[in-house]
């Protein structure tokens, strides 16, 4: 702002780019003469004002000194002065400017022309305009038309007159300022005509009435083209005031000139141009050309058309620059008239558009456009301006208008004025109409009637809005507390929605003349708290006092994702979004294969009459005040209306055979018995809307039929699987099971309460183990372990279960408790915060004086005893024990990773009562040199943990600062600041996007085929510090991941980089029920075969297991650089690591593409089920009377303790069959093999726990069924012994089985869980597994509900045989398997027999809960890490 101090001025030709100036002068100037000017042409001046600021806005204007030169020359009087010397002409300018109004007046004065001579008469001289400026333009009839506007750049020009005084109109004004011919050119249809080609008539005279496109540009010297062609008729232009034909030789094309007063037909003059031509054109053939040009057009002068405005509707961004004729009529519907007969441009520099050198294209009907691809390269299209020719007749053209609607009701209230308004709509929609469109009159409301108020006061008066009680004498006075009972400054309180008051900085507020009647409701808000409701309670006092506890706000999070569905084609699918939060969500939005889909809002996305184009992925995003989420995505598959729901041939699935039944037909010990994949199907549905099918359909087993396999001496029957079909899903249930141990000594937190949601739904027992059930529809399983015995920290899990049902077994490791340190409140304390010895604490905390409060928010002045237990990244042993799973809800809802630098569980409670307290205000500082990504300097924050949701939710940033220690040592710190309240564990990361996938699949056997895959095996990653590392300890971790197998293994979320190979590392391991499964070796060298990723990428990755250079180590991980996969490279390109983007193509991944391989030590044990099921998969089992489990998610597992008089290992077999049930009487359900475990105090003797079928209902739970129990010891052995209480049951128990041959025992098994005593063991779980584990336990102990992992040979046997001293002649069942590699269907070359290994591997030390038959003891002994 401020005042000008003077102006600058500018000027330039009207065709010309560039200004000539600037001129300076001062303020106080208020005219200035620009001279040496051509009167001839239009001239534009710019003049801006200017101060110490800089330049004001350019006022332009335009002048023009041809109509002011005809008119002094025409009006001045005859003084004809003869001079042979000199001839001088002067033309200038007089510009006057007001400075008051910042307004320019332009006056233009003109010097009279002298010439030399005296003549005898005066002329009249007559101003010939520059010629070639206006643009003749193509009248294309390209398809390309303007298909859209990119803009309304528009710009209004506006024309003086000139100084002279002389009005002239707004067409002639452009005409000049293009140098266009005059207004009275006449126009046919579509075309403009260059001024030049008319030079030889009058200006004022003739106008172009009619003519077409050139075919060719005209030659030189041509005049015009037109559409009446005579071949060999060549005519020169002759002035006449009626008619001339103006001809272009080259292509015989001929035009028309009209007159200014309308043109008249007649028959000359024409003159032609030779001779020749003039013999042969009769006058006949003259007259007929003439009425052959007045019949073909029809000719009309212009002398009532002009030109419109210029206008710019586009811009030559994107495809290039669109001028259409709709467009502009959209923004200018009066300007432009109906049809058009003409059309020019020009560019926004004032260049005519045939000048610029551009390939543009126009049609007086469409518009004008330029095309971008069409300029060459490197070039677009100039900014164009287009006007149009109209009649002037026509210019104003109305459309007509719907008669006006009737008046809308009086808006006023009583008392009041409104407005009533009525519309009417226009019938054309090119046309506009004249008039307004709406019409608005004054109107008063009714009379007002005082309203009779029913709320009625208990105390006080009604107010006058009639929507509370006042009691005028009465005061509220209150304190407000945030979360953790923290001052809660700026809170506002409102009655009715109503704002009363904020607090102040105390928290503190006082609300006069609030009723304490018990009947007053206040509502509380506080921006990260959720609104609270309070009522002032009743009193009789003149003042209340009431104390308001905010909470957190709670973020949003999914209660329940969309369920896929299958449907068929016409039917509906409904998806459902369930999200919860304080305050809850206000916006739903649903996605379709990542596009968004318009018109739905609502949480419940309902599908109708599908198509198969339908089919794809659906999640839902939700949106509020208290932030966003996104669902995980259902997938929707729509089959044809006859199309196969699951495909009916099954899928291969081979089976491991016995010892004694290889088969010569393929020359293996497997047979293939099919199988059908566990996914779901269309089923028979209804057309109900609903988020969840009522039933459940699953492709499953639809016809089997019974083989019979030949082995050595007998037939062994096998149920194939020959037909799958879509049938009801089987009912399975999740349960999750472990133990809860102290990460530094395994010991277990014994009695601890495990909570789900804030609720205690189980207890950990005096091992420290747990069990539990995971409620249905349960998507994210987050449990809170509390010690109530304050060893530990309370830790916050994300466990993986296996959302298809079983078991999933899971170790807890727990954080111990630092001791406290004893602090005074009143002085600033600092805790270091660093568990690595010989290393620089990582974090400090400082606490200011007087920061403790109470949970009641009273400030604290006794001794605090302060623990803060620090879990330090630089120590890789404490990855396992990493809070939740370090994930976080970005801002657009995504869930996103985090890397940490180090987690912190604060416990700060007072001396004296040990009452928990809060803080408020504590600084952390992180040094920063323990940070070795620079980027992460700039993005670290600080989170707390939601013990609810088990997500990371931002507490705020840290920012550096340079902080002195000492008197000379200066370092960097990231300093931060937070607030202890209800939350206690803190952590410090950095959001990371740099992600990939590992694939991971785990199996039953070194043999690693695809049909002894192992699900349930959970699969943990640990993300390692990049190579740059700590210098003392390289190891640092900044991530801990795990995830559960399933029929695909697993894909595990991992930090990747493309750049550099080796920058992120990880560490991969697994386990299964506590069972560390073994990782494929790498020494002495790499196998890419077995390991299963091909070369080159294994080398880049760089495998290595964890004994590859230390023998010592165990085998029981690996560790790996994640590598991202170049893109456009063939071998990595399918797998093992995958970008973050393709985590489908990961988790459907075939088993030929690359992936790394877990695989479980071999048992001395082997199982065959006539109808196969997998135990690992529930969704596997098959309704058939000879199912070995007839009843899924009740598993009842039970066991025989048999003892072995022998100084070997014996192989025992369970053979069992149908007893009683007439649909299953002497067939068999399965085999079972296991070796006896030598006793480890008498060499002579050994024990084996032999499963063996129960007895029980059938899978139809109509009739039960003794199962036929046969119990076979190999080799030479005789039946000594058998427990009398076993006997005496089963004699009691009729029928009883016949004994006759003392080889083996034969029994009628127990319908009743018997017990020790009897030597019998049964458990019953909802997982096969675990009633499996825990009846081996027992029977391993030899108590009916201890557990041991030794065997105790003479506790509790219910079977004693004597073998004789010589070995088995024949081979084993293990020994027959493991020499039977060569003819396996995969067959796997080792470097070392399967036999000596699997001894190695028995008597080397191992972390399992397997019982081995070389290490009864089962002992763990620490391995070196």
């Amino acid at each position: 702002m401020g005042h000008h101090q003077g102006f600058r001025l500018y000027y330039r030709r009207a065709h010309t780019l560039m200004f000539t100036g600037p001129i300076s002068f001062p303020r106080n100037v208020t005219q200035y003469n620009i001279t040496q000017l051509d009167p001839s042409l239009l001239y534009e001046i710019k003049l801006l004002a200017f101060n110490e600021h800089g330049d004001g806005n350019a006022t332009l204007r335009l002048v023009s000194l041809r109509e002011a030169v005809e008119k002094s020359v025409l009006d001045a009087p005859c003084d004809c002065v003869q001079d042979e010397q000199s001839e001088t002409s002067t033309t200038g300018i007089i510009i006057g400017i007001h400075i008051g109004v910042t307004c320019i007046i332009f006056c233009v004065l003109f010097l009279v022309f002298s010439y030399r001579g005296r003549l005898v008469m005066c002329k009249a001289v007559q101003a010939t305009p520059q010629a070639g400026h206006s643009a003749v333009l193509e009248s294309s009839s390209s398809s390309r038309g303007a298909s859209g506007q990119n803009g309304a750049a528009r710009r209004k020009m506006e024309v003086n007159g000139s100084a002279a005084g002389k009005k002239v109109s707004e067409s002639n004004e452009l005409e000049r300022l293009f140098t266009q011919p005059t207004q009275t050119t006449c126009m046919s249809d579509s075309y403009v005509v260059n001024a030049g080609q008319l030079s030889t008539i009058p200006l004022d005279k003739f106008s172009v009435e009619r003519e077409t496109r050139f075919q060719q540009p005209p030659s030189a010297g041509a005049d015009f083209s037109a559409v009446t062609h005579f071949p060999g008729l060549s005519l020169s232009i002759t002035p006449s005031p009626h008619l001339s034909l103006i001809h272009t030789q080259e292509e015989h094309h001929w035009g028309i000139v009209g007159c200014k007063q309308g043109f008249v037909p007649t028959k000359g003059p024409l003159k032609p141009r030779s001779p020749e031509v003039s013999k042969q054109l009769s006058k006949r053939k003259m007259d007929d050309l003439v009425e052959h040009i007045s019949s073909v057009f029809k000719v009309f002068c212009l002398d009532n058309y002009e030109w419109t405005t210029w206008f710019n509707v586009d811009h030559p961004g994107g495809l290039g620059d669109y001028e259409q004729l709709e467009a502009i009529r959209f923004y200018y519907r009066a300007r432009v008239c109906k049809t058009p007969r003409a059309i020019e441009a020009r560019t926004s520099e004032w260049v005519p558009a045939r000048e610029t050198g551009e390939t543009v294209h126009a049609d007086p009907t469409i518009g004008f456009w330029c095309l971008n691809e069409e300029q060459g390269p490197e070039r677009n299209c100039s900014n164009y301006a287009v006007r149009f020719l109209c009649s002037k007749d026509n210019m104003n053209v109305e459309g007509n208008w719907d008669p006006w609607s009737d008046w809308n009701p009086c808006s006023a209230l009583c008392g009041q004025v409104g407005v009533q308004v009525r519309s009417r709509n226009c019938q054309s929609n090119s046309v506009p109409c004249s008039g307004p469109k709406v019409e608005a009159i004054a109107c008063s409301g009714p009379e007002c009637h005082k309203p009779v108020c029913s709320r009625q006061c208990v105390m006080g008066k009604v107010n006058a809005e009639c929507d509370a009680c006042v009691c005028k004498e009465h005061i509220l006075l209150g304190s407000v507390r945030g979360a953790g009972g923290l001052i809660a400054e700026g809170a506002t309180l409102l009655r009715s929605g109503k704002l009363l008051t904020l607090s102040d900085h105390n928290g503190h507020f006082r609300i006069p003349g609030v009723c304490p009647d018990g009947n007053t409701t206040l509502t509380v808000t506080l921006k990260g708290h959720a609104p609270l409701s309070v009522v002032v309670p009743q009193s009789a006092e003149r003042t209340s006092v009431i104390t308001v506890q905010l909470k957190r706000t709670e973020k949003l999070h999914v209660l329940g994702n969309p369920e896929s569905k299958v449907r068929r084609k016409g039917h509906t699918a409904a998806f459902c979004c369930k999200v919860a939060g304080t305050p809850p969500p206000d916006k739903y939005q649903w996605f379709h294969n990542n596009s968004l889909l318009e018109k739905q809002s609502e949480s419940t996305l309902v599908l109708k009459n599908l198509h198969p184009e339908q089919s794809g992925q659906y999640y839902c995003r939700a949106s509020g005040p208290s932030g966003a989420i996104k669902t995980k995505p259902a997938t929707l598959k729509v089959l044809g209306r006859d199309e196969h729901s699951c495909n009916p041939k099954p899928e291969s699935h081979l089976i491991r055979l016995p010892h004694d039944c290889h088969q010569n037909s393929t020359d293996s010990f497997y047979y293939d018995v099919g199988k059908c994949p566990s996914i779901a199907c269309s089923g028979q549905l209804d057309n109900g809307i609903r988020c969840k099918d009522k039933v459940a359909y699953c492709c499953g087993v639809n016809k089997m039929e019974k083989k019979q396999l030949t082995c050595q001496g007998y037939q062994l029957p096998t149920m194939v699987v020959t037909e799958c079909g879509c049938q009801k899903c089987v009912d399975t249930k999740a349960i999750v099971h472990g133990r809860a141990i102290a990460a530094d000594n395994g010991e277990p937190m014994r009695f601890g309460h495990v909570f789900m949601n804030g609720v205690r739904i189980s207890r950990t027992g005096y091992k420290g183990t747990f069990s539990i059930q995971v409620p249905p529809d349960t998507e994210r399983l987050v449990l809170t372990f509390v010690d109530n015995m304050h060893k530990f920290v309370n830790t916050t899990k994300v466990l993986p279960f296996n959302t298809k049902g079983g078991a999933v077994y899971h170790e807890i490791k727990l954080l111990r408790k630092k001791l406290p340190v004893t602090i005074s409140p009143t002085e600033t304390n600092t805790l270091e915060l660093g568990e690595v010895e010989g290393q620089e604490a990582m974090v400090q905390i400082q606490i200011p004086p007087n920061a403790f409060y109470t949970e009641k928010g009273e400030v604290f002045t006794g001794n605090v005893n302060a623990s803060v237990t620090f879990l330090d990244p630089r120590d890789v042993s404490t990855a396992a024990a990493a809070q939740s799973d370090l994930n976080f809800v970005g801002d657009e809802g995504d869930t996103m990773p985090l890397r940490t630098y180090g987690m912190f569980s604060v416990d700060f409670r007072g001396e004296e009562n040990n009452e928990p307290l809060n803080a408020g205000e504590v600084k952390v500082f992180l040094d920063s040199a323990q940070v070795k990504m620079s980027a992460h300097l700039n993005t670290m924050k600080l989170w707390s943990l939601n013990p609810d949701t088990g997500l990371w939710e931002e507490e705020g940033s840290l920012q550096v600062e340079k902080k002195r220690r000492g008197k000379r040592e200066e370092r960097t710190f990231l300093i931060g600041n937070m607030e202890i309240r209800e939350r206690r564990l803190f952590n410090l990361d950095v959001p990371e996007n740099r992600r990939c996938y590992v694939k991971v699949r785990t199996f039953r056997s070194e043999r690693f085929m695809p049909s002894e895959q192992v699900e349930g095996v959970v699969v943990s990653l640990i993300n390692m510090e990049p190579t740059a590392g700590y210098s003392s300890n390289p190891r640092a971790w900044g991530r801990f991941d795990s995830v559960v197998t399933g029929s695909s293994g697993a894909c595990l979320p991992a930090f990747c980089d493309e750049q550099k190979a080796d920058a992120y590392s990880a560490y991969v391991m697994a386990n299964l029920g506590g069972e560390e499964l073994e990782a494929v070796s790498s020494a002495p060298k790499l196998n890419p075969n077995l390991i299963g990723v091909p070369q080159p990428y294994l080398s880049k990755l760089n495998y290595r297991r964890t004994d590859h250079e230390d023998p010592r180590l165990k085998t029981t991980a690996f560790s790996i650089n994640v590598a991202k996969p170049t893109a456009n490279t063939a071998e990595e390109s399918n797998g093992p690591v995958y970008t973050f983007e393709n985590l489908k193509e990961c988790e459907e991944a075939p088993f030929s593409a690359a992936h790394f391989r877990f695989s479980r030590v071999e048992g001395d044990g082997y199982e065959y089920n006539t109808v196969p099921f997998n135990e690992d998969d529930p969704m596997s089992w098959t309704e058939d009377y000879l199912t070995w489990w007839p009843k899924p998610m009740e598993y009842r597992a039970c066991y025989i303790k048999v003892k072995m008089n022998s100084p070997h290992e014996i192989n025992v077999r369970s053979r069992n069959m149908g007893g009683t049930h007439p649909k299953t009487v002497g067939q068999l359900y399965g085999l079972r093999d296991t070796r006896s475990i030598r006793d480890m105090d008498q060499a002579t003797l050994s024990a084996v726990c032999l499963e063996f079928k129960c007895s029980g209902m059938l899978y139809d739970q109509q009739r039960v069924d003794r199962t036929l129990v046969k119990v076979i010891p190999q080799g030479s052995c005789k039946r000594d012994q058998v427990n009398t209480i076993l006997q005496e049951y089963l004699v009691n128990h009729l029928p009883l089985a016949v004994n006759n041959d003392t080889n083996e025992f034969t029994m009628l098994a127990p319908l009743d869980p018997l017990g020790h005593n009897y030597g019998i063991y049964t458990v019953t779980d909802q997982d096969p597994r675990t009633a499996k584990e825990m009846a081996l336990g027992r029977c391993f102990d030899g108590t009916s509900d201890g557990t041991s992992r030794v065997m105790k040979s003479n506790e509790g046997v219910a079977l004693t045989f004597t073998c004789g001293d010589r070995e088995a002649t024949s081979q084993s069942v293990f020994q027959s398997l493991q020499g039977s590699q060569g003819q396996a269907v995969t067959s796997v070359v080792r470097g070392e027999g399967r036999q000596n290994r699997r001894r190695q591997r028995a008597n080397a030390p191992r972390s399992s809960s397997r019982r081995s038959t070389r290490n009864p003891a089962g002992r763990r002994t620490k391995a070196r890490s």
